[in-house]
């Protein structure tokens, strides 16, 4: 099975991190195909929690190779930062591969980020204000810088000059800010493309290789299925498609070259930011489940929002991503419930007063926001369950829940996390085969 695809089938956090870890151990190349470090995954092995934000998670495990497809966007200077926090911690990074396509995130796209969101006030959409935005609206206005514009000073500057007449214009005269110069912003990218050099390829062509090789290739998204900027609740989205068609365009690899789809799914659902989350809690169950399950976000500490587990964005996210399977974590979080709400469906107010079941994801966006869960009620169980690892020995009302979940969800459930550790996961069905 060479190509495997491994998104997040929720609003990001899923796990894919961990779930990228136990596919990687039986891959040869994981490559990352949109993003950039607004992205984090946690990758535990043994007593060692791994933060990880622009690399790929494969990065942990030494036989495989690590790639950053043309679809990433890519902070030099953060992915310097990132390479050298892991050699201090003995995990080799040399193996890693830049395509020579990515774009880059200049410092003024930080800039451009930060005073944009501080300027939409209550209209914020809530960025991490990274640059990941800027510099994507830079590739699609075509002004943007590749990696391999960092190896020519005199084409860089053109370039950067270019992308700042308009930027110095409007961050001077609307947004009263000093103007950025293009000869230090050229120096300064230079310096970081010679540092980057040593890691640079044509990654498309490499994967591709594989490919023909028999070689295994896990794709894996950054963020997740309902913040794709097509697919996902917009404008309260990221600014690339973390869904599986943008691992072939992130990557440069076919979609015929896929044999397997594979999102991660919590038992319960979270969210980082602005935007509609219709199972959203705003009482102590919300604050229950945030701290049992630790739900403070990789890349900037912010709390996450919680709520239940909406079965109806699961088989929105199986229909766009064409999923084979589901891996479904962090279900000991939920222990000791009495019982689990489930949403099942969507109940939304019309104009004229009535209300309608949405069984589907509405493709009004307005419907969405005013979406109320339609639950249904599953007994919990009160086990501890991070040390079983098959299925049969869970609880029963364990088992029952996970079987509705794959029931409702329209894909099966291959494999269960446990718990945070490495080996605290149950597979139902093989994901390699």
């Amino acid at each position: 099975m060479p190509g495997i695809i491994l998104i997040g089938a929720q609003w990001g956090d899923e796990g894919k991190g961990k779930a990228t870890d136990l596919i990687g151990t039986h891959v040869d190349y994981v490559a990352r195909f949109n993003g950039g470090n607004n992205a984090g995954h946690t990758v535990v092995v043994g007593d060692e929690s791994y933060a990880l934000h622009l690399l790929p998670s494969g990065i942990i495990n030494p036989n495989v190779i690590p790639v950053i497809g043309n679809g990433v966007v890519v902070d030099p200077e953060v992915l310097f930062e990132e390479i050298e926090g892991l050699e201090s911690r003995g995990v080799d990074c040399s193996r890693l591969l830049v395509s020579e396509s990515a774009h880059v995130i200049a410092p003024y796209h930080r800039t451009i980020d930060k005073v944009t969101e501080r300027f939409l006030g209550k209209r914020k959409i809530g960025t991490t204000g990274r640059g990941i935005g800027p510099a994507y609206a830079d590739k699609i206005n075509r002004v943007g810088i590749r990696v391999h514009d960092l190896f020519n000073a005199e084409h860089l500057h053109d370039k950067v000059e270019a992308s700042l007449h308009q930027k110095n214009q409007m961050l001077v005269k609307l947004y009263n800010r000093r103007a950025i110069d293009v000869d230090r912003t050229t120096d300064e990218l230079l310096a970081l493309g010679e540092r980057l050099r040593p890691y640079v390829t044509n990654t498309s062509l490499v994967l591709n290789k594989a490919l023909d090789e028999g070689k295994t290739v896990l794709f894996e998204g950054g963020q997740a299925t309902m913040l794709d900027v097509d697919h996902g609740t917009y404008p309260f989205v990221t600014s690339s498609n973390p869904t599986a068609g943008g691992a072939c365009t992130g990557t440069g690899v076919g979609p015929t070259r896929i044999d397997r789809v594979i999102a991660v799914a919590k038992a319960y659902t979270t969210r980082v930011g602005e935007g509609p989350f219709p199972t959203e809690l705003f009482d102590e169950q919300g604050d229950w489940l945030r701290n049992q399950g630790h739900e403070f976000g990789v890349t900037t500490g912010r709390p996450r929002r919680c709520g239940w587990f909406d079965a109806v964005v699961t088989r929105y996210a199986s229909q766009v991503n064409g999923l084979t399977d589901l891996v479904l974590t962090k279900l000991d979080v939920l222990t000791g419930l009495p019982t689990i709400p489930v949403c099942v469906a969507y109940d939304v107010e019309q104009a004229d007063g009535t209300h309608v079941r949405y069984d589907d994801m509405p493709a009004d966006q307005a419907a969405f926001a005013k979406a109320t869960p339609i639950y249904e009620e599953l007994p919990g169980w009160s086990e501890d369950i991070s040390q079983i690892h098959r299925f049969e020995d869970l609880p029963a009302t364990c088992q029952a829940y996970v079987k509705r979940l794959e029931e409702i969800s329209n894909c099966r459930i291959s494999a269960i996390g446990t718990g945070p550790q490495r080996d605290h996961i149950i597979e139902v069905h093989s994901l390699i085969d």
